[in-house]
């Protein structure tokens, strides 16, 4: 045997895959395409020129052996020990089978692994070169599905697969013919080239050993989180203020913000290990699907920061948040041609500032403090000086110590209907100088004596587009000149250069390959960049950059964070060195007589509740006995150990006494052979004698005779199974001679009748069996670790009745309550009962929701019938179904807002939990009609506001499902004071101090929701019953004008309400009508001003305009978007405005991050867009709202137009790829055909289908028609490049054929469906119906991803897959927010009708 160092391993032909060894067998082999262990770049970096040897191998006498398998001598490559294993009969096949082993598996420690690359060779020592050599390559099935090079990779060897290698490695045929060279004299040579692939591991890198800081884990997309929670932690004087936070040993940090963010602070600066985050996220009320959603992270920093503060009032930190992290600034407006200014100071936490168009911050903080001129159209109306020409900005007041500032990296594009992340280069400095060019953005009140000199703190990055990524931070914690890069659980050393440089963003140039050519340099966009910055002020360094040690964390704090991370310490390391310990688990008489009856009813024990000992594989077992004296006080001498076995009929009994020569084993040895099964625990029964003195004596010698039986009572009239005792009998004595003795036991008289029986199996069905007393033990089959249960017979006759006479019929129940408990167990994702189903619930009336009223010990198995009765039973109520329940919010610790319905739910198990905690809570109400016909009855809550009265009085509304408004309206007439007996009703639905719509009298109420939506009832003016045929009714609604950061935005307020006017009327007469009508005192309506309002812009009117000209527009979807304003300050005590009526309110959990109802494409050309809470407005798709204040004026192309351009050089492209490719494979043929035809329907749709309104802008037409364009050319190239490599094994060319044809027709036919949905003057939105709209509300989405998927079956290269995938995930995006969108317009929208796919998403 020979070990060299070889060549490098060259690649081979051979798609030979490589296996692990296993006894293999006839019949399918999975394990022969099973290569989930095998490292890939994104986890493991491999150091270059790893160590490499070759080792031959001489089998002498290869014919001649008999054993299965050989080894080889153990070789080391790499510092590893390495073997060759050949089965020189096959393993279970026909053909030579060879491995790669580690040696020494046995005996490395858990968790072990390496990686190699290697290869197998069988030499042929007559002809070198056909020897057969064979090396790890691609996966064949991945060859076969799609085009693939081939090449080698690496195995992670582990202690699951510690070896390697080829089953089928060449026909014993070959090996054994003389002739072919393979076997000469009776000797065969192979050989092994092994490189060692010594792997930088992802996971192993020593955060702490290497950085002196530990990483956070990622629950699943919480590294935004992650991010910011970094960048907090290293800003010492918010950490030592949330340290000095109070909290008390009773909170729970899972239920309490502070104590979660005490607790995780701590273990960043004291734990060795990366930390976890979960307990403070479900301190904000998240549940696990939370903690897989990306959320906005200004929001998450943001209402984090309002909690803190909340929480720090009243202590010894409050105004620790804003002496942070709070700035000022003063918006302004002053008039250019009178002495008028009008200013207005705003407090801020964070900053936003503009990325596209700046090139750097200051160029930010210069478009934040641009000076806007307020002229022509848009004049500024000043008190007492009419419309005058202005200037309007912001100045700042102070920067607050620690400066936050935003960088918009995301904006909606409206030409494209999404949400898109501005990529471009963006410079921030190192120092930031605030105080440049003498203060520029400073205003006159802001004191010059504080230098605004700012030194970066932190730089959080966001990898990736705006539909997901990847988000990690840059820190220097110190200020000094070393950056650590925090991402997730792993933190690293960077320099300032990455830290900066590399997070401008923009673009990058790849360097030329050919530079002796005159080719253009190869840019790409760079997805990974800084959003979000930290400055600290340096005059507060000292201050911000404190020292922070365990005096400031409270010793409550201190004691259970030590003991969590000493508990995590001994676990880890036991873990670690379980290799050398066995776990034995001792059971004794008390541990069965503890369980038997509690927690245990069949066989005899739990073992996961008896004591266990940790013990050294090395140590003697007589020495282990020693230990168990010293712990049960039970000397060496009076022990004695039986062994447990699991019987054929699934139960678990002790079988046999340790003999004396096992008990001189060590503990290792004894396991192995005691329990082969599972050689990680040793399980034993310690039988202690006691004797008269109640004292352990020796125990008695067993014979063969010997049987060791164990004995329960039952007693009937309890329903009690208790343990009592075991015996020694002789197999040939009978149950008479041990009756004395049980009674005994039992505490009966000694004459007592008793019946015994034998428990002999629980599993699948429950097998006890009556004794015959006259027969012998041995008759009856009796052996050791049986069970006797014995009772007292039955009386007949007597008038006491048990449910459960016998012992067979009480284990029989027992036995189908454990299988109810598991199937409920196995509805819930995850298990939460262990043991008994009771539950004491505590019940609360719902009046009073903080105080336990009375408590009730249910089944967890009882129904909804079940826990309604026995609380009418408790209140003495005759009525169970008058009785309404209600569950418990574990976060909120608050009843939920909806109730239980009734009969829905099937246990209480059900009614308890809450997400993935369970509680011990319901609360309850008595309701004054029978929970069925209540919920068969509609209840809603209207406002009603009294004609001459100022007073407004809710009133509830309860009729039948089937009413109308009508009813509801004739009902409340009869519960108001009507200004006069003919009056006339009307109910409004009013959101957002807007009237939305007038309900017709015959709508139905089962459709309206006042959840959310306020409904108004009033009386209809006289005036209004009688309109002249050039009158206008009106909306007029109150409002204010709310400036931040340059963009005006209108907030309205007050109660809405509608006016006539009358054609020809000027301003002046209607404002005397609305000063009458509202009651304005004259020198507070002095100050209003009058406005008209479309699409939220104010046009402010003068006394002589005519109010009717105004109004003309009929053809705006919704009158509420065209109003009459009335500006003034809102003077009314600030209130919840009454959007939702739920039955409770509470403190709402940290959630909901980003926009309430984003941009929707709908399909039939238009869009909706939210501009505040309630307030939506609906535009054309393609309407260019520009936000940006710009000094050029944008082209436009109308919308036909632009989708033609948008469309047909993508459609060109398909077609010309007929000419430049003229060849006859069908593969490309069809996949050029399928691109064409595909765009050439979307320009038939353009041209006939679709109907549009609005333009698009040219600079953005040009972006997103590149995009098509390039799309379809890099499709048809890349399949082009993909000509001359081998078939696909498997062809899915037809039946993407198929899929695609199946996919581009059902996309057709339901743009013709929403083309039809409205008419040309119908501006309502609908709800699309028709073909799968009853099932999905975007059906021509699925069906576009279905032809997407064909196209890419027809291509099957990697490209189209990849293509396939990125427009699948997006469309899904686009589908459920437009689901949402309906939900949020629609009330009646139906539930069931899902975004993409029906009946699962």
């Amino acid at each position: 045997m020979t070990l060299m160092t070889p060549p490098p391993l060259d690649q081979q032909e051979d798609d030979e895959m490589l296996v692990p060894h296993t006894e293999f067998t006839e019949g399918p082999q999975p394990m022969e395409v099973a290569q989930a262990e095998t490292a890939t770049a994104a986890d493991a970096q491999s150091v270059d020129d790893p160590p490499s040897a070759r080792f031959t191998w001489t089998i002498d006498n290869f014919s001649r052996f008999n054993t299965k398998k050989l080894y080889s001598d153990v070789f080391v490559v790499g510092g590893y020990k390495w073997r060759i294993l050949v089965f020189p009969k096959g393993n279970n096949v026909d053909h030579l089978s060879m491995y790669l082993d580690v040696a020494d598996s046995t005996n490395l420690p858990y968790g072990w692994s390496r990686y190699a690359q290697f290869s197998l060779t069988v030499i042929n020592q007559l002809h070198q070169k056909y020897s057969i050599r064979k090396d790890m390559v691609v996966p064949a099935i991945l060859k076969h599905l799609f085009f693939m090079n081939k090449g080698d990779t690496q195995h992670q060897f582990n202690s699951r697969e510690s070896d390697w290698g080829f089953t089928s490695f060449m026909p014993l045929g070959e090996l054994y013919d003389p002739g072919r060279g393979y076997l000469v004299n009776d000797s065969c040579i192979v050989e092994a080239d092994v490189a060692v692939r010594r792997v930088i591991d992802y996971w192993s890198h020593d955060s702490k050993k290497e950085t002196g800081y530990v990483g956070l884990k990622n629950q699943g997309a919480t590294c935004y989180m992650n991010s910011l929670l970094q960048t907090l932690y290293h800003i010492p004087y918010f950490r030592k203020a949330v340290y000095h936070m109070p909290t008390t040993e009773n909170d729970i940090p899972s239920g309490s913000i502070p104590l979660a963010l005490q607790s995780l602070f701590y273990k960043l600066q004291y734990s060795d290990t990366s930390v976890a985050t979960k307990e403070l996220t479900k301190s904000f009320g998240w549940d696990t699907y939370d903690s897989f959603m990306q959320h906005d992270v200004q929001e998450l920093n943001r209402v984090l920061s309002e909690k803190l503060e909340d929480k720090m009032k009243g202590t010894v930190v409050e105004g620790t948040i804003q002496q942070l992290f709070e700035g000022h600034h003063m918006n302004y407006i002053e008039c250019i041609n009178v002495d008028y200014k009008s200013t207005r100071k705003e407090s801020f936490y964070d900053l936003q500032l503009d990325v596209k168009g700046c090139r750097d911050v200051y160029a930010s903080f210069d478009k934040y403090v641009e000076v806007e001129r307020l002229e022509g159209d848009n004049k500024y109306h000043a008190e007492q000086h009419g419309l005058q020409d202005a200037r309007k900005g912001v100045l700042f007041i102070d920067f607050p110590p620690v400066l936050q500032l935003q960088l918009k990296r995301f904006e909606y594009d409206f030409m494209r209907d999404t949400m898109v992340k501005i990529n471009d280069r963006y410079e921030f400095p190192l120092q930031l100088d605030l105080d440049r060019e003498n203060g520029k953005y400073l205003s006159p009140e802001a004191d010059r004596s504080v230098r605004n000199l700012y030194t970066l703190h932190s730089v959080l990055v966001h990898s990736g587009g705006v539909h997901g990524g990847h988000y990690y931070a840059y820190i220097r914690p110190t200020l000094s000149d070393q950056w650590f890069k925090f991402d997730d659980e792993r933190v690293t050393k960077e320099d300032v250069k990455r830290a900066l440089e590399e997070q401008y963003g923009g673009e990058e140039e790849l360097p030329q390959t050919n530079p002796g050519f005159n080719n253009s340099p190869f840019k790409f966009t760079k997805y990974s960049n800084a959003y979000m910055l930290v400055y600290i002020r340096e005059s507060d360094k000292e201050k911000v950059i404190c020292n922070v040690d365990e005096k400031d964390i409270a010793e409550h704090l201190r004691i259970r964070l030590k003991k969590e991370q000493e508990e995590k310490e001994q676990k880890r390391k036991e873990k670690a060195e379980a290799h050398l310990y066995t776990i034995i688990k001792v059971a004794r008489s008390e541990d069965l007589l503890e369980q038997i009856g509690k927690d245990v009813y069949f066989d005899l024990v739990d073992h996961d509740k008896v004591r266990s000992f940790r013990i050294q594989k090395q140590i003697t077992f007589n020495l282990f006995k020693e230990e168990v004296a010293k712990e049960f006080g039970i000397p060496v001498q009076f022990q004695r150990f039986w062994l447990w076995a699991k019987r054929q009929n699934h139960t678990y009994r002790p079988n046999r006494p340790l003999t004396p020569q096992e008990e001189a084993q060590s503990v290792g040895q004894l396991r192995e052979v005691s329990n082969k099964a599972n050689n990680a625990e040793l399980k034993l029964f310690l039988e202690v004698e006691i004797g008269q003195d109640l004292r352990p004596v020796p125990p008695p010698e067993k014979t063969k005779e010997d049987i060791l039986l164990f004995f329960k009572l039952y007693d009937p009239s309890k329903e009690e199974l208790r343990y009592v005792g075991r015996l020694f009998v002789k197999g040939s004595g009978k149950p008479l001679e041990i009756l004395t003795k049980l009674n005994e036991m039992a505490g009966f008289a000694p004459d007592q009748e008793i019946e015994l029986y034998e428990e002999i199996k629980f599993e699948p069905n429950v097998m006890c069996e009556h004794i015959d007393n006259r027969l012998t033990f041995r008759s009856s089959q009796l052996e050791d670790g049986d069970i006797v249960c014995f009772q007292k017979p039955p009386q007949m006759g007597s008038n006491e009745q048990c449910r459960y006479p016998d012992v067979p019929s009480f284990l029989e129940y027992m036995h189908n309550r454990q299988l109810s408990d598991l199937a409920w167990k196995l509805t819930w994702k995850r298990g939460r009962v262990t043991g008994s189903t009771r539950q004491v619930v505590r019940f609360r009336s719902l009046e009073k929701s903080k105080e336990d009223e009375f408590c009730l010990e249910l089944s967890k198995l009882h129904t909804y019938d079940d826990v309604v009765e026995r609380v009418a039973n408790h209140l003495g109520l005759d009525d169970p179904s008058k009785i309404r329940l209600t569950s418990h919010n574990c976060y909120s610790q608050q009843p939920k807002p909806q109730p239980i319905k009734y009969r829905g739910v099937d246990h209480l198990s059900d009614m308890l939990v809450h997400y993935n905690q369970t509680s011990d809570i319901l609360y309850y109400e008595v309701l004054d009609i029978p929970l069925p016909e209540l919920q068969g009855l509609k209840t809603l809550k209207v406002a009603f506001h009294h004609a001459t009265k100022d007073e407004v009085v809710i009133h509830t509304i309860r009729l039948p499902k089937q009413s109308t408004v009508g009813d509801v309206i004739n009902d409340l007439k009869t519960k108001v004071e009507l200004s006069h007996p003919s009056a006339e009703l009307r109910l409004l639905e009013v959101f957002y101090h807007k009237i939305y719509k007038i309900f017709p009298h015959n709508e139905k109420i089962e459709n309206i929701n006042d959840q959310y939506w306020t409904l108004r009832a009033e009386e209809i003016p006289e005036e209004e019953k009688n309109l002249g045929p050039h009158d206008r009714l009106i909306h007029v609604y109150h409002f204010t004008k709310d400036t931040t950061q340059n963009q005006v935005q209108v907030q309205n307020f007050g109660e809405p309400f509608f006016l006539v006017i009358h054609e020809g009327e000027a301003l002046a007469d209607v404002k005397m009508r609305i000063q009458k009508k509202l009651q304005a005192p004259d020198e507070e309506f002095s100050k209003w001003k009058f406005a008209f309002l479309s699409l939220g812009r104010p046009e402010y009117l003068q006394d002589s305009d005519i109010v009717s000209n105004r109004f003309q527009r009929r053809d705006i979807y919704g009158a509420w978007e065209q109003y009459l304003g009335l500006e003034h300050s809102d003077n009314a005590p600030k209130r919840s405005y009454a959007a939702n009526q739920n039955r409770h309110t509470f403190e709402k959990p940290v959630g909901g991050f980003g926009v309430n109802c984003p941009p929707l494409n709908l399909g039939s050309g238009t869009a909706a867009t939210s501009t505040g809470p309630g307030c939506q407005r609906f535009t054309p798709k393609f309407w260019n709202l520009n936000t940006e204040k710009s000094s050029r004026k944008q082209i436009k192309l109308s919308s036909r137009t632009g989708m033609l351009v948008l469309y047909v050089p993508a459609f060109l492209s398909g077609a010309v790829s007929f000419v430049l490719y003229p060849n006859h494979d069908l593969r490309l043929f069809l996949v050029k055909a399928t691109l064409t035809i595909h765009f050439f329907k979307r320009v038939v749709e353009v041209l006939f289908v679709h109907r549009y309104s609005g333009g698009m802008e040219v600079e953005s037409l040009i972006t997103i028609t590149l995009s098509y364009f390039i799309s379809s050319v890099f499709f048809i190239y890349a399949q082009q490049l993909a000509q001359g490599l081998p078939e696909p094994a498997i062809d899915l060319m037809y039946p993407g054929l198929m899929l695609f044809l199946i996919g581009i027709s059902g996309n057709f036919y339901h743009h013709r469906l929403l083309s039809k949905l409205r008419s040309k003057r119908d501006k309502e939105y609908r709800v699309p119906k028709g073909g799968l709209f009853g099932l999905v509300i975007c059906p021509h989405y699925l069906f576009e991803i279905l032809g997407f998927l064909g196209i890419s079956l027809v291509a099957q290269t990697l490209y189209a897959f990849a293509f396939s995938v990125g427009t699948t995930l997006y469309l899904m995006g686009r589908s459920y927010v437009t689901r949402r969108w309906y939900l949020s317009r629609f009330k009646d929208f139906p539930k069931e009708v899902k975004a993409l796919i029906p009946c699962v998403f």
